[in-house]
């Protein structure tokens, strides 16, 4: 594959009697989601919707953590699929509007069978092993479905790694996560971490509420309410509006946001919201523009100019 990271393996691989892949096995591919619902606990009162007012731009500094991966099948011994992943996880903080790197990690995985790994012996290029293991008997497709979830939880793994890194650093600052804070109870308990999840596979209400949280109008947030299956890493949450989804889809501009389960993010929920609306712009360059922080998308832009 021209331009893959992984040439070299493939090349080795074909010398030692594998037969390379030509196609990528969803590279760059995210976490995966099942569609349902986790019903929530509403802490004000009935859901509503709640006008913000102004925008209001953070003063101090602020930080923001993203990753990325890519993921390539690049080849089989015999008919053991090998996987390969380029993993990474950053921090970028802005301070008088300048964005500077805070922390940054990366790992190189090849994922595979003990049996098929054995024809690379030592020479991996770098590239940390992760062995399939498990009583099942192999299976070419579920084996590749087996190495994504792996890729997940290797990237998941680096993402709290490197908040771990710039808390010990700045352990007041404040640190927005792409995604939820229920990764880790560490997160959860954060009082200056806010996640923002883009994803609405599992939505937090049914019937007419589900109805009243997706039709929620720009610049409004939800009530405030607590999902459902979050014992060992609770949090409260909230619906807002980042762009108008009149002639959109219903899903245009709304996200999640999630803070510690504390009195602190009850009082400032509003202020927090109006921070937030503020870091909508300069809208990037990117089909998920209307649910994307710049600030994230700025991380994601960093970490894909590595290369491989």
């Amino acid at each position: 594959m021209p331009g893959s990271p992984f040439t070299s393996l493939r090349r080795r691989l074909a010398l030692v009697g594998g037969r390379p892949a030509s196609l990528a096995a969803e590279a760059a591919q995210g976490r995966r989601d099942q569609a349902g619902y986790r019903p929530s606990r509403l802490l004000e009162g009935t859901l509503a919707h709640h006008p913000l007012g102004e925008v209001v731009p953070w003063t101090e500094p602020v930080a923001f953590l993203d990753g990325t991966q890519h993921v390539e099948l690049l080849g089989y011994v015999g008919t053991l699929p090998l996987v390969a992943a380029v993993v990474r996880a950053a921090v970028r903080q802005r301070e008088a509007r300048r964005m500077t790197l805070a922390v940054q990690s990366v790992r190189r995985v090849v994922i595979a069978h003990e049996a098929a790994l054995a024809v690379f012996g030592a020479a991996l290029d770098g590239h940390d092993v992760l062995v399939l293991d498990g009583d099942d008997a192999p299976h070419p497709i579920r084996d590749v479905e087996r190495a994504h979830a792996l890729v997940d939880r290797t990237r998941g793994a680096l993402e709290l790694a490197v908040a771990r890194e710039y808390r010990l650093r700045h352990p007041d600052a404040w640190l927005l996560v792409d995604g939820t804070l229920t990764a880790s109870p560490d997160w959860s308990r954060d009082p200056h971490m806010l996640g923002v999840v883009k994803s609405h596979a599992v939505l937090p209400f049914e019937g007419e509420a589900l109805e009243q949280y997706l039709t929620l109008p720009y610049a409004h947030r939800t009530s405030l309410f607590q999902p459902g299956s979050r014992d060992v890493a609770p949090v409260y949450a909230w619906g807002l509006r980042l762009h108008p989804f009149a002639g959109q889809d219903l899903f245009h501009g709304l996200v999640r946001i999630e803070a510690a389960a504390t009195e602190a993010t009850v009082a400032n929920v509003d202020r927090l919201s109006c921070h937030l609306l503020a870091e909508r712009a300069p809208r990037s360059a990117d089909p998920r523009a209307d649910r994307l922080l710049y600030g994230i998308h700025d991380v994601e832009r960093f970490l894909r100019a590595q290369g491989g």
